[in-house]
């Protein structure tokens, strides 16, 4: 195969001399892996060697997932957006920008070792329009949001996201999201859901995002496809049936799916919904209220996400600002050590840290993951942060963000058969480059963008666990990102050709 000027321009026996020569025997060559979802919407500013995801052979990174997303923003609400943002897990970022065009002038000046490809989020649409985002719709604020949303999807946003469980996402009804859905539909952009959880109602989740696209005939991505309530484990051929009642319907659906059978996301977000409203500053604000703090811990003892309930231990602490002494530990584990109900140290911890404070759930099975990963619709996104391998850290990331790729291809492809080879290499690259629209990627022929991964089959591995997180992955030999090869024989190397990519239109 030959490359010139970070394109494909041939694909077969060498015909001739090269610059420089790659030698890939007993390697496999494929399209660059497309994570189709992440949340590194500001950590490739803040770290711009994308280590974690290069690593994995990953090119393209998807942003703007679970109703989050960087832009658009408004002046007077802008230090609302950076505490919201902040909820993802890396240190609040500087938005000193308005909208796509200059959230991507920032990720291309930082210059990034992968792709970014943006989503617009539902929250922050409504932290841009409504002078009440943690409110009900007021005049003018919905056509607000539709107007921001045609905006982006012109300037080459890929599409929208709900977050249907984080607020203010939350607060939207089925007519306001349908509403923007609508938007995307009409420039053709995906429709990517975190989907509205509550208890013992995992399958009118579903059906409640089926709903949206079929009101709409609009193009679903249905995020991170899980059974969190433990009510619903083993019962994976049920959500599974109803995708595939769509598809037969003639809705354009998918999903995607990452290999852990735990999640993460921030402390907050388990809290009721009224509890949040204001973010962090609401949060303390309030938290003084003898009145507000007896309502907010009689509603949280009743579970979350209206009822599912608590397992304190299955719930640690993966960061928590400068209370770094707490990461590791469970929610039972602090409980213990303060000698305070565990509902109480929740409570008190989002109020005393707000968005830093970030938590891994252990509420899935793995036979219900591995059901959803084999399923034909599926697609692999890890819903992780690009991070450094630093050993310095104290907080203890989701693993996912280190080993999603190579533990499908080592762990479910070759140890566990799970997988084929070829199908799980379509689920990570071709299939959500395609399910984007990504023009000129996601393939291996003449006249494609040369984002590239070659791994040893024999070998790849992840090696991050939930303990010790910040392990490189072996066996990825290669990332080439637009010609460019960012790793080789696993090193991260000094190129950062990535770009921000943008829908054709």
């Amino acid at each position: 195969m030959g490359i010139r000027a970070g394109r494909i321009v041939h694909v077969g026996a060498d015909p001739g001399a090269a610059r420089e020569a790659v030698e890939l025997d007993g390697l496999v060559l494929t399209p660059g892996f497309v994570d189709i979802h992440t949340h590194s919407d500001v950590s490739l500013i803040h770290d711009p060697a994308g280590e974690s995801k290069a690593l994995q052979g990953v090119t393209t990174e998807v942003v703007g997932n679970c109703g989050y997303s960087a832009f658009p923003v408004h002046p007077d609400r802008r230090e609302a957006l950076v505490d919201h943002v902040a909820r993802l897990g890396d240190a609040p970022a500087a938005i000193d920008w308005s909208d796509l065009d200059g959230y991507a002038a920032a990720i291309d000046a930082a210059r990034p070792s992968v792709n970014v490809a943006a989503l617009v989020g539902h929250s922050a649409l409504r932290i841009a329009a409504m002078a009440e985002p943690y409110g009900p719709l007021r005049d003018g604020d919905l056509d607000r949001m539709r107007s921001l949303l045609d905006a982006a999807l012109s300037a080459g946003a890929y599409g929208m996201s709900t977050g249907l469980t984080h607020t203010p996402s939350a607060l939207g009804d089925a007519d306001e999201v349908a509403a923007l859905v609508e938007v995307c539909t009409r420039h053709g952009a995906l429709y990517a859901t975190h989907a509205r959880a509550a208890a013992g109602r995992e399958i009118d989740a579903i059906d409640e995002a089926l709903d949206a696209v079929r009101r709409t005939r609009g193009r679903l991505q249905f995020s991170h496809l899980a059974l969190n309530d433990p009510a619903w484990w083993g019962r994976a051929d049920a959500a599974l049936a109803r995708f595939d009642a769509a598809r037969d319907e003639g809705l354009d659906v998918a999903f995607d799916v990452y290999p852990y059978d735990a999640s993460s996301s921030a402390m907050v977000q388990y809290l009721p919904e009224w509890v949040q409203e204001g973010g962090s500053a609401g949060l303390r604000a309030r938290a003084g209220d003898p009145d507000w703090r007896r309502r907010a811990l009689a509603d949280v003892r009743r579970g979350f996400f209206g009822g599912i309930p608590w397992h304190w231990d299955r719930i640690v602490i993966t960061a928590a600002g400068p209370r770094a002494d707490l990461c590791g530990l469970s929610l039972a584990d602090v409980a213990a050590r303060r000698e305070q109900p565990a509902e109480e140290v929740l409570l008190d911890l989002c109020v005393e840290l707000g968005s830093l404070a970030q938590v891994v759930l252990h509420y899935r099975t793995e036979a219900d993951m591995t059901a959803f990963l084999a399923h034909p619709l599926a697609l692999v996104g890890s819903d992780g942060n690009a991070l450094p391998l630093d050993p310095a850290a104290t907080d203890k990331p989701h693993p996912r963000a280190f080993g999603t790729f190579p533990r499908v291809l080592g762990r479910y492809v070759r140890d566990r058969g799970v997988l084929g080879l070829a199908d799980a290499v379509r689920k990570m690259s071709t299939g959500p480059a395609r399910r984007l629209g990504l023009a000129g990627r996601g393939e291996i022929r003449p006249g494609c963008v040369a984002d590239l991964t070659a791994f040893d089959p024999a070998t790849i591995a992840d090696h991050a666990t939930f303990e010790t997180p910040r392990q490189r992955p072996v066996g990825v030999a290669l990332t080439v990102v637009a010609g460019q090869i960012v790793v080789r024989d696993g090193v991260l190397g000094p190129a950062r050709p990535g770009r921000v990519l943008r829908r054709a239109r």
